[in-house]
């Protein structure tokens, strides 16, 4: 048996790795042992360590680490927190590897921890591009940490073998959050409106947007062109997510509330939907607006128009269904007028998603069963293609 350790610190990372665990959790050679931290654990965002208690798993270690102040400061000092409990949790757990997906904060502190014990991490999502995020940053430095990596795109597996990892450890698998299309059942636009005590009679937009942290594009600013982008379409509904924990997002909070208690039989404004939730929101919406990961790796397989705001996920692949403006009122609301084209919805329902068919979770299982779960590795040189 191998012992399985999978980390969550977010509702968007627990949501692409759902089936991963219950296909862990399945398996008759694995073990699998559930690591929940970071916004789970934070009344503010929802409290959605619960999710994953309800989903049917076991939490083997909770990680207190997100302070209140959400400065450069307050998200280093709650790295600093977390790699003590961290530590403890993995010398407890003892796990003979550490899954962790992407590429935020409290990801980076967990594979540190990890390298330093001598626990093997098997990275999902390497090998991507965010030019407007410091995760960007992280991302590549988990790479380096990590021993085996389940990549989502040919580019991807090219970018982290350039990186220095042996190509035989690195694995395109897809994008693990496709495995949702043909394994989850969504819910109906009336269970929808039922569950979120919210009417959705009149077409609807959904809406995520999360701090930019290295371009310049300040949160409240640019949260507010989007605000006020919506203003112009007052038939359709919004249902608005909370932003996540990086350095600026609880200044959006305040300005979301308000927009929907102004408004309140048209704007919903929650703090995470939940991954079932979410999915069947996209499922409806007429477009899906903001700079989420999400909005260009799971949406263009729904056939739904995505409205990808600002300098975030600049560098990563997308589809066409994705259409990519400035963080501006007149660029937001010429883009949506595009999205809610017939035109363009026509075509998002033929578009081609980039990130794989929906099966990523098997082959990852399959990866952990029969791959070697070590830490020793050399770095990997490319083939010098001229003379030095």
């Amino acid at each position: 048996m191998r012992r399985i350790a999978v980390f969550t610190g977010t509702r968007a990372d627990y949501g692409l790795l759902y089936w991963l665990m219950k296909d862990i959790q399945a398996h008759p050679e694995l073990e699998l042992r559930v690591v929940v931290g970071a916004m789970h654990l934070s009344p503010e965002f929802g409290n959605t360590w619960q999710t994953v208690v309800d989903d049917g798993f076991i939490i083997d270690a909770k990680i207190e680490m997100l302070l209140s102040s959400d400065s450069r400061v307050g998200i280093a000092k709650s790295m600093g927190v977390g790699v003590i409990g961290i530590a403890d949790a993995l010398e407890r757990l003892a796990p003979d590897a550490l899954v962790v997906l992407g590429d935020r904060f409290e990801a980076l502190a967990m594979a540190q921890t990890a390298l330093v014990m001598n626990i093997p991490i098997v990275h999902l999502h390497g090998g991507e591009v965010t030019e407007g995020a410091y995760d960007d940053a992280m991302r590549h430095a988990i790479t380096k940490m990590a021993s085996l990596h389940c990549v989502a795109a040919p580019t991807y597996r090219q970018r982290v073998i350039q990186m220095g990892e042996a190509p035989e450890r690195v694995l395109n698998v897809g994008a693990l959050g496709l495995d949702h299309l043909t394994r989850s059942p969504r819910m109906s636009r009336e269970d929808l409106a039922e569950s979120l005590n919210f009417s959705l009679d009149s077409p609807y937009l959904l809406v995520t947007y999360h701090p930019v942290t290295v371009a310049d594009e300040p949160p409240v600013e640019s949260f507010q062109s989007l605000l006020d982008a919506l203003d112009y379409w007052p038939n359709h509904k919004v249902i608005l997510t909370y932003p996540n924990a990086d350095n600026g997002g609880r200044a959006i909070i305040p300005l979301l509330e308000a927009y929907a208690a102004q408004q309140p039989d048209r704007v919903l404004a929650i703090p995470s939907l939940g991954f079932k939730r979410y999915l069947s929101a996209v499922a409806g919406a007429e477009a899906v607006i903001g700079n989420s990961s999400s909005g260009l790796i799971e949406v263009p397989s729904f056939g739904v128009p995505t409205i990808n705001i600002g300098q975030r996920q600049e560098g990563r692949l997308a589809a066409d269904s994705v259409l990519h403006c400035a963080a501006e009122v007149d660029a937001i609301n010429a883009s949506l007028r595009e999205a809610l084209s017939p035109f363009f919805r026509d075509k998002c329902r033929h578009t081609r998603n980039p990130y794989g068919q929906g099966n990523a979770s098997q082959q990852i299982v399959d990866a952990l069963t029969t791959q070697p779960l070590d830490t020793l590795k050399s770095f990997y040189d490319l083939p010098r293609s001229v003379a030095p």
